[in-house]
């Protein structure tokens, strides 16, 4: 079986490094164009576009779907496998392949069909997440279900630690879907649900600035979905500070922003409950643990931030 990869971030690279491991041939590797990245914003390729060319798999990076389409047709592959491609393949591409497009979805379909779902999960405070193989129609994440995994989002997860884990479980069901495809056997796509049907809408920057009127587990789910990007921000001392890690606690003896402990824990008040800080970046600097900064910035008990 004869195989196209489209995928584009790390998310996608354990189910290419999988489908190498079980011996299908990769004709190409289809990811996103360079883009600037990192502080210096320098040119760089995709995670997918590195791991391909290390494995010795042609890589084509179309600028749209009609360029898209264009190489598939060439390569005339039996089946086509999507992970977080970030485009959107015209209905001539999806007709190609004999198996069709098979797409490896980070959520529990229909829910959070789009660009961000296991963030989008994680801030709505989902109890479990999974990954869902579907077999791609015209619509965004709409297509038929051929494998439905579920897995707990644990406490304390952030968007790359579940990413991780999902990551691993959409490879392994994807190779046994492949397997049954190879050998002939039967295999059921199901129609998604009309009913729970939501949208993972891309993360944007300005979702980043902490609302300290909100409670302490939403800002927690916040800190934690938007992880590491666009990560969450608020000022201290007259600067724009990351916050990397925290949890919420009950404690209502406070106002919103008010810093509650700079000893032992740094503990500030949100609308409902308080944020204890566990790790920060200030600005143009490294993450450093709390007390840490508080050692270099004149934060005192009762003083308000945000």
């Amino acid at each position: 079986m004869k195989v196209v990869f489209a995928g584009t971030p790390e998310f996608a690279c354990p189910t290419l490094a999988a489908l190498v491991a079980a011996g299908y041939p990769i004709l190409a590797a289809l990811t996103q164009p360079d883009r600037p990245a990192g502080r210096g914003r320098r040119i760089t390729g995709s995670a997918v576009k590195m791991q391909a060319q290390a494995l010795g798999i042609p890589v084509f990076t179309p600028e749209d779907g009609a360029a898209a389409e264009a190489v598939v047709r060439t390569l005339k592959p039996d089946v086509v496998i999507v992970v977080a491609y970030g485009l959107l393949l015209p209905k001539g591409l999806l007709a190609l392949p004999v198996h069709g497009c098979l797409n490896v979805h980070a959520s529990l379909l229909p829910r959070w069909r789009g660009a961000a779902p296991i963030a989008r999960a994680i801030e709505a405070g989902d109890e479990q997440s999974g990954v869902t193989i579907i077999r791609l129609d015209e619509g965004l994440d709409t297509g038929p279900m051929l494998a439905h995994v579920a897995i707990p989002i644990e406490r304390d997860d952030t968007t790359p630690q579940l990413a991780n884990r999902l990551a691993k479980i959409g490879a392994q069901a994807l190779i046994d879907i492949l397997a049954s495809l190879r050998d002939g056997a039967q295999v059921t796509a199901t129609p998604q649900p009309e009913w729970g049907a939501s949208y993972a809408r891309k993360l944007r920057k300005d979702e980043a600035l902490l609302d300290w009127s909100r409670d302490a587990m939403t800002l927690e789910r916040q800190v934690r979905a938007l992880t590491p990007w666009p990560g969450t921000t608020t000022m201290i001392c007259g600067t724009s500070v990351k916050i990397c890690a925290a949890h919420g606690i009950a404690d209502n003896t406070h106002s919103p922003g008010q810093v509650l402990q700079v000893r032992g824990e740094f503990k500030i008040g949100t609308g409902q409950g308080a944020l204890v800080v566990s790790t920060l970046q200030p600005a143009n600097g490294r993450p450093q643990t709390a007390m840490s900064f508080l050692q270099g910035h004149p934060v005192k008990i009762g003083d308000y931030i945000g």
